[in-house]
C-alpha cells in the first residue's frame, strides 16, 4: 500500500510519460551542381583564339605610308614657307624702321624750329622793351647836352645796363652817309665827293646786330 492509500504498482509508475522531447530540425539537402556552360565556354575560347576576319571588298583601303621621297618634299615645302615668312617679316621691319627714322627726323626739325621761334619771340619782346626805353635815353642825352651834369650818372648807368644785353649806340658823325642806317633830316653843301654825316641830331641804336632805330643826321655834300 502506498502512502496515499493506493497499492504500489511499479509497472504503472514506470509507464508514466516523461517530458515531451524537441522535434529534430529538417535536414538541408546539398545544392545541386550548376550545369557546365559548354556552349559559352566554346564561344569564349573561339573569341580568345580570334575569329577569322574576312576582308570586305567594298571597304575603303587604308592610306599607305608616304614614301621617303614624299616626306622630303613636304619638309622642303615647310622650309620654303618659313623662309618666305621670314623675308616678309624682314621687309616689314625695314619699312617700320624707315618710318620711325622719318618721324624722328621730323620731330628733330620741329624741335629746332620751335626753339628758334621761341628765341626770336624772346628777342622781339626784349627789343620792344628797349625801344620803349630809347626816349628816356634821348631825354638824358639832351639834358647832358644842355649842361645838366647831374643826369650824366643816370644816363651812363642805364646805357651800360642795356649795352650789356646787346644794345649798341650809333653816332655816325663824319661817317659816309648810309641811307639804310641814317635818317637825313637836313642838308648842307659840301666840297664834292660822297655825302657824309655833318652832325648827329639823334643817336641811332642796334640791338643784337639788328638796327633798332636809324640815326637822325644832317648830311653834308
Amino acid at each position: 500500500m502506498s502512502p496515499i492509500g493506493r497499492p504500489h504498482d511499479p509497472e504503472a509508475f514506470s509507464e508514466r510519460p516523461g517530458p515531451p522531447s524537441r522535434p529534430e530540425p529538417p535536414r538541408r539537402e546539398p545544392p545541386a551542381p550548376a550545369p557546365e556552360p559548354a556552349a559559352e565556354d566554346a564561344s569564349d575560347a573561339a573569341a580568345a583564339d580570334g575569329p577569322d576576319v574576312v576582308p570586305d571588298p567594298e571597304a575603303p583601303e587604308a592610306p599607305a605610308d608616304p614614301a621617303p621621297g614624299d616626306r622630303d618634299t613636304g619638309d622642303e615645302s615647310s622650309v620654303e614657307d618659313l623662309v618666305g615668312e621670314l623675308e616678309a617679316v624682314i621687309v616689314q621691319r625695314d619699312e617700320y624702321l624707315e618710318l620711325a627714322r622719318s618721324k624722328q627726323a621730323d620731330f628733330e626739325n620741329f624741335r629746332k624750329q620751335a626753339a628758334k621761334r621761341q628765341l626770336e619771340l624772346t628777342e622781339q619782346a626784349a627789343a620792344g622793351l628797349v625801344k620803349a626805353l630809347l626816349p628816356v635815353l634821348d631825354a638824358l642825352d639832351n639834358g647832358v647836352g644842355h649842361g645838366d651834369e647831374s643826369l650824366a650818372p643816370v644816363r651812363a648807368q642805364l646805357l651800360g645796363v642795356l649795352e650789356k644785353e646787346g644794345l649798341v649806340r650809333v653816332d655816325p658823325t663824319d661817317d659816309v652817309f648810309d641811307p639804310n642806317e641814317h635818317d637825313a633830316v637836313a642838308h648842307e653843301p659840301g666840297e664834292g665827293g660822297e655825302p657824309s654825316v655833318a652832325e648827329t641830331l639823334r643817336a641811332g641804336y642796334r640791338w643784337n646786330g639788328r638796327l633798332l632805330r636809324p640815326a637822325m643826321v644832317r648830311v653834308r655834300g
